[in-house]
């Protein structure tokens, strides 16, 4: 079994990109976590899947969802009048902040 070790520069580099601000004490912790990870998934990538299809679900799912039926709308007025801000004819979305 292979044996991924990540360190500290690559802890911070995925807690950077994924916005997460992480205290000394999870660093290590978070290391180990990391590489059981991806040793496990270096597991799976050992394994045979010729004959396998492939999922979505481990399980088989149906009746989720309804069925995808047109329908009618509310006004334009009705939904407009709930929104906290209005430009023109729709939302008004505040910009991102930098």
């Amino acid at each position: 079994m292979r044996c991924t070790v990540i360190g500290r520069d690559e802890v911070l580099h995925v807690a950077r990109l994924a916005r997460l601000a992480l205290s000394e004490a999870e660093i290590e912790p978070m290391a180990r976590e990391l590489s059981a990870v991806l040793d496990h998934i270096a597991r799976i990538g050992e394994l045979d899947l010729t004959d396998v299809p492939p999922t979505s679900h481990v399980v088989e799912v149906s009746g989720a969802l309804r069925l995808d039926e047109p329908c009618v709308s509310l006004p334009r007025e009705v939904v407009l009048a709930q929104a906290p801000a209005v430009s023109g004819e729709g939302f008004l979305v505040p910009s991102p902040q930098a």
